[in-house]
């Protein structure tokens, strides 16, 4: 370990998971060359994780091949804020990559988790569309037409989609899917998912799909039904920045959830940042083009769907686009 004074803007190895429904985008759209040859499709990259069967490692700087957990158990509120209060790392940064659509799931709330017990965890999250092939579609929360007993009456067949929202997926459009929230991400999306820290997914159906040995994937009706929120019909759908910027522009993503906060930042030059005024951790998430994190003593490059954490300790520090034209960045805090 290092000194607290010493704390520098850290990226982690990307850990790739494959997937029966995975894709060639992570590859191919964001030019990634550094994908092991997997058993399955490449579906999702986990950018930043701290789990106990998983632990994200740091790619750069003297605390290179630290795990995120050891840092976390370290540095603590030097490293995580004012805000935290103990435990891993509250969030999870993934990149989803769908060549074919996911199962139609749902994730407990706190209240789901105390009355089902065994060791569920409740789950916020949020999307962000980097990139959508023709008709790719969202697929979240029921519809405001559908009665509860509709959306039961169709759930074990095609006819649920029905009885859903549904989206035509664009870039730069966002969903905050609450827990309880029943969603799907359907083929042709490539997206940056930020979540809490939890991997408790309720599958209500995988629509007919076998593996190569023709099994089924174990779904979880029960538990799925005593999840699902039948009363929120909001729309999850937070629609992209309209037009190109002709300045440097925030805009929030996600401002009025408890668990994080995501902002959009347009810009066309050098952007200003200084973690001292959220108390918090900031995760900086490269959508589109090349930048730089610069701060007085380090510089880090990220590429498209590369997330940096800064820690909360460090006060100022600056984005740099790169390359000509608007750059699109995520910032996420506590």
């Amino acid at each position: 370990m290092i000194d607290r004074d010493k704390l520098y803007p850290l990226v982690f190895q990307p850990i790739y998971l494959g997937k029966m429904w995975g894709g060639t985008q992570i590859k191919e759209f964001l030019k990634r060359d550094d994908i092991p040859d997997l058993k399955e499709p490449v579906g999702e990259s986990w950018e930043l994780v701290d789990r106990e069967d998983e632990q994200s490692v740091v790619a750069n700087g003297p605390l290179k091949g630290a795990k995120i957990t050891q840092l976390v158990k370290h540095y603590g509120k030097t490293l995580m804020g004012s805000k935290y209060t103990g435990g891993r790392f509250p969030l999870l940064v993934k990149i989803i990559d769908a060549s074919e659509r996911l199962s139609l799931q749902v994730h407990p709330d706190e209240q789901a988790c105390a009355r089902l017990g065994d060791g569920a965890e409740p789950k916020t999250e949020m999307w962000y569309i980097l990139n959508a092939k023709k008709g790719a579609k969202i697929m979240a929360g029921v519809n405001s037409r559908s009665t509860k007993q509709q959306l039961l009456n169709t759930i074990e067949t095609a006819e649920v989609e029905n009885h859903l929202q549904v989206f035509e997926s664009e870039p730069s459009d966002a969903y905050f899917i609450s827990s309880g929230t029943l969603h799907a991400i359907g083929e042709g999306n490539l997206l940056v998912e930020i979540q809490q820290n939890s991997d408790t997914t309720y599958r209500v159906s995988d629509w007919g799909r076998v593996d190569k040995d023709g099994k089924s994937r174990e779904l979880h009706m029960e538990k799925a039904l005593e999840s699902i929120n039948y009363i929120n019909r909001t729309s999850p759908r937070i629609p992209g920045v309209a037009g190109v910027v002709q300045h440097n522009r925030k805009f929030p993503v996600v401002n009025r959830c408890r668990f994080f906060s995501v902002d959009d930042l347009r810009l066309i030059g050098e952007w200003n940042e200084d973690t001292t005024v959220s108390g918090s951790f900031h995760l900086i998430t490269c959508v589109n083009k090349h930048i730089r994190i610069s701060t007085n003593d380090s510089n880090v490059d990220l590429n498209p769907g590369q997330t940096c954490l800064i820690p909360a300790s460090l006060g100022a520090y600056r984005i740099l686009p790169m390359e000509p034209g608007e750059t699109d960045v995520l910032r996420t805090t506590l």
